[in-house]
């Protein structure tokens, strides 16, 4: 069935309504709720179903700007339930604003189950996932006196945008939109002579981030495209060596997924891509579709195939602007993780080590890349055994929900003991899991917080910024209680100094954070041994920031580390994988928590 989509009534304040226009009586409908306030595009109000779409007019004929969007509903409709719809912008047209940096020709701003439109959280999620841009959110919060006059005084740039749409962050009915969603338009919106859909198509412009949103629709890959929404540029092959243009320390791979770091300090992004490497992301693409893996899941992957050769210390951070750092990290752990899938390994311990795989990566994504990456028959073989594994690696079922009743340190705890108990064939459901960590569940236990990251990269700032923490222990204060926090020459009676007050400061109920580099898996490892001996909730606080930033930050750090040694500890940073603690917290340039796993 084809619904109309309703006229938008103007907020009290809006300049732009006209007389045939609708006001919103009152804000009582908006009053003591959440609500999201987004961009007003400059576009074709558009339709989507499973089985076709429409204009704002249910019987709306064939209209040159209407194809690209006829494409994308083309590549999508069988990813849209039965009975829904999604009500968006088609922006390929310049109607009265022209755009030259949009993310995608289509940007959707609600969808519908029914009668019921989605809460927004939901919604952003959904289009995700079916490679669809959301409008930019401009403001959130409780509409109260003092956010009415909050969104009275902003004032959008009229020459680039049309207005403002206010809508509940929660889900609502059909009939309560004429109470709910309202719009401020500039005035005199319409600023050309002529009807837009009787004059020549001008096309808006598509920026870098366009080449994200289309390989997340399921689109073909455009590597190039690719490469320069990541930074990596567009010069195409870079020589002989058949090494990518992209980021610095490549390797053949050592310990479980990583690359063994080469000399020097890894580099930013660089440019151009490597053929094979172009090819790689094609045939990628053509497996993650074969498996029906749509939005980041693709992209993801993609990117992984792209930039394969990458080290994955220094492929999340520069990813980490154009994707953000979830994505960036699961990018980079895909990277990691893949060159496992080639080598043998015990088959009545796959299981075990799926499941703590899974916890960084989709395993469908990562067999996939592991598949086209493969060199030679028996990696090859390898991966295809592993994926036999992997099909029945699920995790169970509302295993996340059994403790959502917990306070968050216990949560985590018992939902970490839980998985774990799953990967070793302990238990099988989540009354099983309950049952199991029912020792965890009052939260009577020491917490540690292990900051993770090189010199000058913010975890310490980090570090000593957390609430309600009983000891801080830092190396360098040890080192500095001694008499110089340069000198490395006492490392190990400092380092056994550190391990005896953390030994001592780990008693139930009270949060420990211990300051270190802690670069690779042996370093933590024996901070790890002390914490287990105290039963301690262990999380990880990775600062994982690039090496330009790392460069400038120590410049102006009171006590800089030399040049070199610098250089030395990216080349030597192992981040930790998701699961080698009870949680992990991922720490950009923001200086605060942008991934938590």
């Amino acid at each position: 069935m084809r619904t109309h989509y309703p006229r938008t009534p103007h907020l009290p304040w809006s300049p732009g309504v006209t007389s045939d226009d609708v006001r919103l009586a009152d804000l009582a409908g908006l009053t003591g709720s959440e609500v999201v306030v987004t961009e007003k595009l400059d576009g074709e109000n558009t339709t989507l179903y499973a089985d076709g779409l429409h204009a704002r007019s249910l019987d709306s004929a064939h209209h040159p700007s209407r194809g690209w969007v006829k494409a994308l509903q083309g590549r999508i409709g069988p990813r849209i339930p039965a009975g829904w719809r999604i009500c968006g912008e088609n922006m390929f047209a310049r109607h009265s604003i022209p755009y030259e940096d949009l993310a995608s020709h289509f940007y959707g701003f609600s969808v519908w189950d029914g009668e019921v439109c989605l809460d927004w959280d939901r919604t952003v999620d959904f289009l995700r996932d079916l490679g669809i841009p959301t409008p930019p959110v401009l403001w959130r919060g409780v509409f109260d006196t003092r956010a009415e006059k909050a969104l009275r005084a902003l004032r959008p740039d009229t020459l680039r945008q049309e207005g403002y749409v206010v809508r509940p962050a929660e889900s609502f009915p059909a009939a309560a939109f004429k109470r709910r969603v309202a719009k401020w338009v500039r005035p005199g919106h319409v600023t050309t002579d002529t009807h837009w859909m009787h004059a020549a198509v001008t096309e808006n412009g598509l920026g870098p981030a366009a080449a994200l949103w289309a390989v997340r629709s399921g689109a073909p890959v455009d590597p190039a495209a690719l490469a320069v929404a990541v930074g990596a540029g567009a010069g195409g092959a870079t020589g002989g060596t058949g090494r990518p243009g992209a980021l610095g320390d490549v390797g053949t791979g050592t310990g479980v997924g990583e690359a063994a770091g080469t000399t020097g300090q890894p580099a930013a992004l660089a440019t151009g891509i490597a053929p094979g490497d172009a090819a790689a992301a094609l045939a990628t693409a053509d497996a993650l579709d074969a498996r029906g893996r749509t939005g980041d899941d693709r992209l993801a992957g993609v990117l992984a195939a792209l930039l394969h050769r990458t080290r994955r210390a220094a492929l999340a951070p520069a990813l980490a602007g154009p994707l953000g750092m979830p994505l960036a990290r699961r990018t980079a752990d895909l990277v990691g993780l893949y060159p496992a899938l080639h080598r043998p390994y015990p088959d009545d311990e796959r299981h075990a080590g799926l499941a703590r795989m899974a916890l960084a990566a989709d395993l469908p994504v990562l067999h996939a890349l592991a598949g086209v990456l493969a060199d030679g028959p028996e990696a090859r073989e390898q991966v295809e055994w592993s994926a036999l594994h992997a099909a029945e690696v699920a995790e169970p079922a509302g295993l996340r929900e059994s403790f959502a009743d917990l306070e968050p340190d216990a949560a985590a705890r018992c939902l970490a003991q839980a998985r774990e108990a799953y990967a070793r064939g302990r238990i099988g459901t989540a009354a099983e899991a309950v049952a199991a960590t029912w020792r965890w569940r009052s939260g009577d236990f020491p917490r540690l917080i292990h900051l993770v990251g090189p010199s000058g990269s913010g975890k310490s700032t980090f570090g000593r910024g957390l609430p309600g923490v009983a000891t801080y222990l830092s190396l360098d204060d040890l080192r500095e209680a001694r008499g110089s926090r340069a000198d490395q020459s006492a490392n190990a009676d400092v380092l056994r100094e550190g391990l005896d007050r953390l030994d001592a400061a780990l008693v139930p109920g009270a949060t420990v954070v211990w300051d270190a580099t802690s670069l690779n898996a042996h370093q933590r490892s024996l901070v790890h041994a002390v914490a287990h001996r105290r039963d301690a909730l262990i999380t990880h606080a990775v600062a994982w920031i690039g090496a330009d930033e790392l460069t400038a930050r120590n410049t102006r750090r009171s006590h800089p580390v030399p040049p070199e040694v610098l250089a030395s500890q990216l080349r030597r940073f192992v981040p930790p994988y998701p699961g080698q603690a009870h949680r992990t917290w991922y720490i950009g340039t923001s200086g605060t928590v942008e991934d938590r796993t």
